[in-house]
Parts: C-alpha cells; sequence; structure tokens
C-alpha cells in the first residue's frame, strides 16, 4: 500500500499546485500579450517610419532614408543597380517581414510607390534581451507564488484540521471508563460538529459495550468460580475416602485435574479480558509449573504411549501471573500429545524459551499460516481451535515470540522465545 501523507500536508501541496498552475498560466499570458504588444509597436513604428521617409521623399528627390542606432533605411529603384541593399532584402514583398541578417533578428516594414521599393529595418536585438529580463522576471514570480501558496496552504490546512486534531486529542486521551462528550450545544452546525455528534454517538454505543463486556467478566468469575470450588471440594472428599475403589479413584482424578484445568483457564481468560496488561509485580516458577502440567497430563501420554521427556537445567522465574503461562504450557503440551501416538515429547525450558518438540503427524504447509488463528482446526484435530490462539494471545500481551517448525510426517516443534 502506498504511504499516505498527512491531511494537511495534502492540503497545502493542493494549494501550492493550484498556485503554480495558476502562475505559469498568468505567466504565459502576460509573456504572449507583452510579445504581442512589443511587435505591434515595432510595426508601428516602422509604418510611420516608413510613412515619413515617403512623405521626404515625394517632397525632395535627393532625401536619404533613416540610418541611426535602431533603425536602417534602403531605397531601391527600378533599372538601378541596387548594390548597397543586402540580398536578403532584394526579393521582399510589401508587408511587415521576420528575418535575421548576421546573426542578429530584424523586423522589416516594406512598401511600393511607382518605380520605388522603400525598406525600413528595425533591430530586434535590444528588444529580445529585454523579452528575456522579463521572462526571468516572469519565473521568478511564478516561483514566489507557487511558494506562498503552499505557505498559505500550510496555515490554512492548519486552521482547517484543527478541530479534527482536537477530537483526535481528546478521544485518544480519553480513560475507557469516562467515554469524553466531543459535540457541544454551543457549536454551530457546521461539519465539525456533525463529526463530533457521530464519534458521541458511536463512544457511547462503545462504552455500554464495554460495560456489558466487563459486567459479564464480573458475573462470570463470581458465578464459576463458586461450582468450581464446590467441584475441588468433593472430589478431594472423595478422594480421601478409603471405600472408594482403585477405577472410581482414577476418575475422581480426572474431575481434580479437570477442575484445575478449569480454574486456572478461567483466571486466564479474566486476565486476557483486562485493557492494560498483567501487573508485574506478579511471577511465577515457570519450572514448577511445567511439571505440574506434565504431571495432569500423564495419563494421556500413557493412554497414547507416548514418552515424555523434560529437561530444566536451572531454576526459571518469569514475571507474569502463574495463570497465564500455564495456559500457555497446557495448550503447547497437550497439542502435542494429542498428535503423537507411540513416541516422544520432549519439553526444553532455560531462561530464554520452552520449546516442545514432538515426534507426531506434523502440519501440512498449508496450514501453517493459520493454526495460530482462532476455530482454526486441522483435519485431525478434535478441539475446538481455540488453544493456539490463546497461545498467541498471551505471546503478543508480553512480548513473547512463538513460533512452529513442523513437517508433514516429521513431528512439530513450537518454540517460544521470552525475549522477542
Amino acid at each position: 500500500m502506498a504511504r499516505r501523507h498527512s491531511l494537511r500536508f495534502r492540503v497545502a501541496a493542493a494549494f501550492a499546485g493550484f498556485g503554480a498552475a495558476a502562475s505559469l498560466l498568468l505567466t504565459a499570458g502576460i509573456w504572449f500579450a507583452a510579445r504581442d504588444v512589443s511587435q505591434r509597436l515595432m510595426d508601428q513604428t516602422l509604418k510611420a517610419e516608413l510613412d515619413d521617409y515617403m512623405a521626404r521623399r515625394a517632397r525632395n528627390p535627393r532625401s536619404l532614408p533613416p540610418n541611426t542606432a535602431g533603425l536602417r533605411g534602403y531605397l531601391l529603384t527600378a533599372g538601378e543597380p541596387a548594390t548597397d541593399v543586402p540580398e536578403a532584402l532584394r526579393a521582399l514583398p510589401p508587408g511587415q517581414h521576420e528575418i535575421r541578417m548576421d546573426g542578429t533578428p530584424y523586423r522589416v516594414a516594406v512598401a511600393e510607390r511607382g518605380p520605388e521599393h522603400y525598406l525600413i529595418l528595425f533591430s530586434e536585438e535590444r528588444q529580445k534581451l529585454r523579452e528575456q529580463h522579463f521572462l526571468v522576471y516572469l519565473i521568478f514570480g511564478a516561483g514566489v507564488m507557487t511558494m506562498l501558496s503552499a505557505i498559505g496552504g500550510l496555515w490554512l490546512a492548519g486552521r482547517v484540521i484543527a478541530p479534527v486534531t482536537e477530537l483526535a486529542k481528546t478521544v485518544s486521551a480519553a480513560p475507557p471508563e469516562a467515554p469524553p462528550r466531543l459535540a457541544a450545544a454551543d457549536e454551530p452546525a457546521d461539519e465539525i460538529a456533525e463529526l463530533a455528534g457521530a464519534f458521541d454517538q458511536y463512544v457511547t454505543r462503545l462504552a455500554a459495550f464495554v460495560e456489558r463486556e466487563r459486567a459479564f467478566a464480573a458475573d462470570a468469575s463470581h458465578e464459576l468460580r463458586t461450582p468450581l470450588a464446590v467441584i475441588r471440594g468433593a472430589a478431594e472428599l472423595l478422594a480421601d475416602d478409603a471405600r472408594v475403589a482403585a477405577d472410581q479413584a482414577a476418575r475422581i482424578d480426572r474431575i481434580q485435574r479437570a477442575a484445575i484445568d478449569m480454574s486456572d483457564l478461567l483466571a486466564a481468560l479474566l486476565l486476557l479480558a483486562r485493557e492494560d496488561a498483567a501487573p508485574t509485580d506478579e511471577s511465577c516458577n515457570a519450572v514448577q509449573i511445567v511439571r505440574d502440567c506434565i504431571g495432569r497430563y500423564q495419563p494421556l501420554a500413557e493412554t497414547r504411549g507416548t514418552a515424555v521427556e523434560f529437561d530444566a537445567p536451572m531454576p526459571v522465574e518469569l514475571p507474569v501471573p502463574a495463570a497465564m503461562f500455564a495456559i500457555v504450557v497446557a495448550n503447547l503440551v497437550h497439542n502435542a500429545l494429542v498428535h503423537t501416538h507411540q513416541g516422544t515429547v520432549a519439553i526444553g525450558l532455560d531462561s530464554e524459551q520452552l520449546t516442545v518438540a514432538d515426534t507426531g503427524i506434523g502440519i501440512r504447509d498449508e496450514e501453517m499460516a493459520q493454526v495460530f488463528q482462532r476455530y482454526h482446526r486441522g483435519p485431525e484435530s478434535s478441539g475446538a481451535g481455540i488453544g493456539l490462539s490463546l497461545v498467541k494471545r498471551v505471546c503478543d500481551r508480553y512480548g513473547w515470540h512463538v513460533s512452529l517448525d513442523s513437517r508433514p510426517n516429521g513431528g512439530t516443534t513450537a518454540a517460544l522465545r521470552f525475549h522477542a
């Protein structure tokens, strides 16, 4: 996409273009008008000189043609030699002409009276030089006009878009819980007031939507935590009951794990629902979280005949809530296990990154660009398609970077770098 300039720049550029076009047209008009006036004046001067000489010649046949710094006259008489007349002038018919002799431009007036042929020349050299100077002045004036148009455009654009800029500053500085009122009752009914009114309506609707979402999050947090606590308490009591059979104990253990996972997921989703980032004073023991996750999914790994290996050479403390890191680890490990049968899932953790590598079915190339999209499910997936999208949202929130390297039928490696 082409880069868009600011509205102020575009208005100034439009004014500058208009000023340049107007100056160009005005310069061209003045230039051609000045040249036309100059030629008319020269023609009138030549005609006046020619009539004057012909009148003097009629009174005194011995009168000589004019010969000054700017004018030169010649006389041709039929039947007499014309050695003093330049060759370029001898065949000119009566009228006005433009010629060049010895590199000098001339304007020539020619008239006939009986056997006599009259010629008056006006040197245009000085006039051409004056026209060149005049053209330079015109071009300079056009440049000054263009520059003044650009400056005026910048000033006018600043005045025009000042209300829009003020609206943008007001909206960007307003907190979500206190939407601003942009339209004032005493403002004139112009386009800016109409825009402010439209913004007010949209902000009001948006504030109502945010309030509904906030109320839903608060209600969900309150209403779901209580039954989850009841489920976990009841499962703990059943697990401590000595009369419970071994197969029933396994089911109770699954209920406990599911309740714990649901509590962690609820906490993570509520944190993600907040607009601001999580508090920086919270931290978690990343190694212990991974170990707990492996323990919860160990029964799944055993049913699939998959070995889980974990390598953590040193303690790792992350400045994030435990629920946020737990949901990332749980989704990555769960995905690796459900796509691996009779293989190995190797988990590595250090202060720089978390890696989860499996020897499963892998991901096809055409699906790699969609794996982090919400509700995307591969052909072999039985989930809801939100696990990896949650991982991506958590990584974006804390500045982490998650990537997948996979080959069809060659396994997948997920790498989560904590310092992107």
